[in-house]
């Protein structure tokens, strides 16, 4: 393993995107369990970005653009929902000594479509991945992409933790509040704005 490939891996993963958006949503919502599961479930959508570069079905996608076109608008898409979802839902940042927990399914369930409808990871397994494997070999693909799952957990979740200590320290101001929930709203708007013109 090169340290190309680990620094380059660790811009890619620190850079952020629809996963950290979503992660440090979910540690200001939520607080620092959910913040984590929330990186767990995005580090998981990777799986079937990595799946599919093994098989060849990347790409397949790529070369047929009427499939990549049709994966990107359901991924823009989906970022809109959550913008809206995120202006709509008057509770999701409401600072609270006791919070009510949510549900883990529920929260990896929305991590992983984030990520899964994201052509990007597709891309970053088919373009950049190949150039440090030697040409039909499994194995080491394997293991570079365990490392660059292991790197986006810890970012992640490192992105999220600090968001849900942040949550602790503010104050339960409804502008402050409503203010932070546009600023994640615009995020997502913007990010699906550049993957529907990608």
């Amino acid at each position: 393993m090169s340290v190309t490939f680990l620094l380059t891996t660790l811009v890619v993963v620190v850079t952020p995107g629809t996963g950290v958006v979503y992660t440090l949503a979910a540690g200001l919502s939520h607080g620092r369990r959910a913040s984590v599961v929330a990186a767990f479930g995005c580090t998981l959508a990777t799986v079937p970005h990595l799946l599919a570069a093994v098989t060849g079905l990347a790409a397949l996608l790529q070369a047929g653009t009427v499939a990549f076109t049709v994966v990107k608008y359901l991924g823009a898409a989906y970022l809109l929902y959550m913008a809206w979802a995120m202006l709509r839902d008057r509770s999701a940042l409401v600072v609270e000594s006791d919070p009510a927990p949510r549900s883990a399914a529920r929260l990896i369930g929305s991590a992983v479509l984030v990520n899964l409808l994201n052509p990007k990871p597709a891309l970053f397994f088919l373009a950049f991945l190949p150039q440090f494997v030697p040409a039909g070999s499994v194995g080491p693909m394997l293991r570079l992409s365990a490392v660059f799952m292991a790197l986006t957990f810890v970012v992640f979740t490192a992105y999220g933790l600090c968001a849900a200590a942040l949550r602790e320290r503010l104050p339960a101001r409804p502008g402050v509040l409503t203010g932070m929930r546009r600023v994640f709203a615009a995020c997502f708007v913007v990010l699906s704005m550049r993957l529907a013109v990608a």
